[in-house]
């Protein structure tokens, strides 16, 4: 029997502070060698429990062996040189230094299935995989070789579907795209980011979903939000075509945001992530919260295609805080689940 409302997270979640400095982007890694090896395996298991403990339907491996969920994935790759960095503005929000394409991209081996691998073993449960989108990659580098965002975009779509087919063929059951450069650059997610997309989960028969947000609650993204205004419209720029691709879940944050809860029609049909746990403050939401916020996106999309999530990734926040919030957000989607059903 399939579990009505079941429960995610978006992405990342805080790492043990042993393993990592705690509550920052980018930690460096406080192990070396093989016991940083053990000690990601350590973390995988701990935030699996974390997870369980919570009541988490779809569980995830918080990143926990990933730096940032961009850049580990590039430093797999082929073509990319970590020693020439440029200044570029990321989402247009705010700078940074990041790699240079240098080369054609490629991908000599799998990056994240052998943790994956790990992670299935360790559980029944369904598994969530995330990897970034096509489009947030580009964004996250400085491209010397190429000269063309699209062109680049095509080849990174290839090589996140070579590295999805292998996950699914170990057994993840949905793999998440994270795209939050869909909510910055439209015109161009609608020309072929969207396409590029559907060029990664070319050929998958597990899960699909794309994961748009407005950021981890760091500064930059907190202020760029002060200047959305009242309502935050830019979702209604890109479901359209979305609701038109061949993407299962689209993932959208709701919970303390001026997203209005109605652009969600605009993806009728599509299962839909809804983030009703805010990321950005360390305020932990009580169970009545989260089930509000449920309650209104029900207007909007049918019960059976509801996913309960969090806005965006954990990792800036404590570990005990976003346990805290882990806790709230099963407990809401019990409240709503057990009106659905009329208990």
């Amino acid at each position: 029997m399939k579990t009505l409302l079941p429960t995610s997270t978006a992405g990342s979640l805080p790492k043990p502070s042993w393993l990592a400095q705690p509550e920052t982007l980018w930690s460096p890694w406080k192990l070396q060698g093989q016991e940083l090896v053990d000690g990601k395996k350590d973390a995988l298991r701990l935030i699996l429990d974390d997870q369980i403990q919570a009541g988490i339907d779809i569980v995830s491996d918080g990143e926990q062996t990933r730096q940032h969920f961009v850049t580990t994935f590039i430093e797999h790759l082929n073509g990319v040189d970590f020693e020439k960095r440029e200044i570029v503005r990321i989402r247009n929000r705010y700078d940074a230094s990041v790699p240079t394409v240098i080369n054609a991209v490629a991908r000599m081996k799998p990056v994240f299935i052998e943790d994956a691998k790990f992670l299935r073993q360790q559980t029944k449960q369904p598994i969530k995989w995330a990897l970034p989108g096509p489009m947030t990659m580009i964004d996250t580098l400085y491209d010397n070789h190429y000269k063309s965002r699209e062109k680049l975009a095509w080849e990174f779509a290839k090589i996140l579907n070579q590295e999805a087919k292998e996950l699914e063929a170990v057994g993840i059951d949905i793999i998440q795209f994270d795209e939050p450069a869909f909510n910055v650059f439209f015109d161009e997610v609608n020309d072929w980011g969207i396409a590029a997309l559907e060029r990664a989960v070319e050929g998958l028969k597990c899960e699909t979903a794309v994961h748009i947000c407005y950021g981890y609650g760091i500064k930059a993204n907190t202020d760029w939000k002060k200047t959305l205004g009242s309502e935050w419209r830019q979702y209604e720029e890109i479901f359209p075509k979305l609701q038109q691709s061949s993407i299962d879940i689209v993932s959208l944050e709701c919970q303390n945001s001026r997203v209005p809860m109605d652009l969600i029609e605009l993806i009728r049909g599509k299962k839909v992530m809804v983030g009703a746990i805010d990321v950005a403050t360390n305020d932990i939401e009580t169970p009545e919260q989260v089930a509000d916020t449920l309650r209104k996106a029900l207007q909007f999309v049918d019960a059976d295609k509801l996913y309960p999530s969090t806005n965006c990734g954990m990792t800036p926040l404590s570990r005990e805080i976003a346990r805290g919030k882990l806790n709230a957000l099963s407990a809401g989607a019990a409240i709503v689940r057990n009106e659905l059903l009329g208990k």
